[in-house]
């Protein structure tokens, strides 16, 4: 069973190349046993914090504390953290079982022993029946499946994944999302996982970091981050909410809540309304997304992009449609504002 002696500390985390900083001072706990995903853009940070804590990077201050021990300086065989890289790094002219046991073989361990272990965790990792073939001879899910396999074989307290995701197409990164789960669930470590994608973040964290510019705008549950965003930030980039300015300064509403109506409609809601102009509207099958600008009376101008979207349900939209151009009126309810920090 997992305890709270697994916990990893990210405490006054930094890191800066030259006058340039990476990770500027960051303190995260991440209890045992969960799944974080630190999440934000491509320079926010994200993946100089993950090789941080797997020991490819030192900082240049703070500390790295791992059930209560210092591994700030260990290298990465010694700090009880695995790393499965973005690229797979499988060894082209070993087989399957002998690139999961390769690490295990480094360190003396005797080959019956090692293929023990390797053959056990092919098994969890579904990949039984390819031990004996070439990396080469794999698709790219099922290489990605032998890079996890490697990465277990020495029993690491966490596990380190850098946008494992990434390249594969988007039917295979459903399945293997659901296949993250479960080894997560099955193993019971903590898996702490970099992804520049909300949806990957959402469906599988039970712990989301949002980061920007070397600092963590926000840190809680999906849940929590996706309803009520803490920044501008954060809002914009899970995306699904509109910004506003107002008087009581920047609130945030969520596409799905916000209805819009031709101009002339009335308010549906009892609550605040906006005139807008439409910009777009994309079709999505269960829903339609309808992209807004300020409505100012003048011509629109279509290179500004849209300021608010609306996620509508296909009947909904359909009974009245809007085409690009049209004027119309976007209300929702108060109960649906949320008020970002300044």
């Amino acid at each position: 069973m997992t305890t709270a002696r697994n916990d990893l500390e990210l405490i006054g985390l930094t890191k800066r190349y030259g006058d340039a900083t990476a990770v500027a001072g960051i303190e995260l706990r991440i209890a045992g046993g969960s799944y974080c995903c630190l999440l934000g853009p491509s320079g926010c940070g994200k993946t100089s914090t993950l090789r941080m804590i797997a020991g490819h990077e030192v900082p240049t201050e703070g500390h790295v504390v791992l059930s209560g021990r210092e591994i700030t300086h260990l290298s990465p065989a010694e700090r009880g953290t695995a790393m499965m890289f973005q690229s797979y790094a499988l060894f082209p002219h070993l087989s399957v079982l002998d690139n999961v046991a390769f690490s295990a073989r480094m360190k003396g361990q005797p080959k019956a022993q090692r293929d023990a272990r390797a053959r056990e965790l092919l098994e969890l990792v579904h990949m039984t029946p390819y031990a004996a073939r070439l990396p080469a001879a794999l698709s790219g899910g099922q290489q990605q499946r032998v890079a996890l396999a490697r990465a277990l074989m020495m029993q690491p307290r966490v596990l380190l994944l850098d946008e494992p995701l990434s390249a594969l197409d988007p039917f295979l990164r459903v399945r293997m999302r659901a296949e993250l789960k479960r080894w997560h669930r099955e193993l019971g470590m903590s898996f702490v996982h970099v992804t520049h994608s909300q949806e990957e973040a959402m469906a599988l964290a039970d712990l989301v970091v949002v980061m920007n510019q070397g600092r963590i705008e926000q840190a809680g549950a999906p849940r929590e981050v996706f309803e009520r965003p803490r920044t501008e930030f954060v809002a914009r980039f899970i995306g699904a909410h509109n910004v506003m300015e107002t008087p009581a300064g920047k609130v945030a509403v969520r596409c799905d809540r916000v209805l819009v109506g031709r101009s002339e409609g009335t308010s549906a809601t009892g609550g605040s309304a906006m005139p807008a102009t439409v910009i777009d509207v994309e079709y999505q099958g269960s829903q339609v997304l309808v992209h807004l600008g300020a409505d100012t009376g003048s011509e629109l101008d279509d290179a500004a992009g849209p300021d608010w979207t609306a996620a509508m349900s296909d009947s909904q939209f359909h009974a009245s449609p809007l085409s690009p151009g049209d004027r119309a009126t976007m209300q929702w309810r108060e109960a649906d504002v949320h008020v970002l920090e300044a």
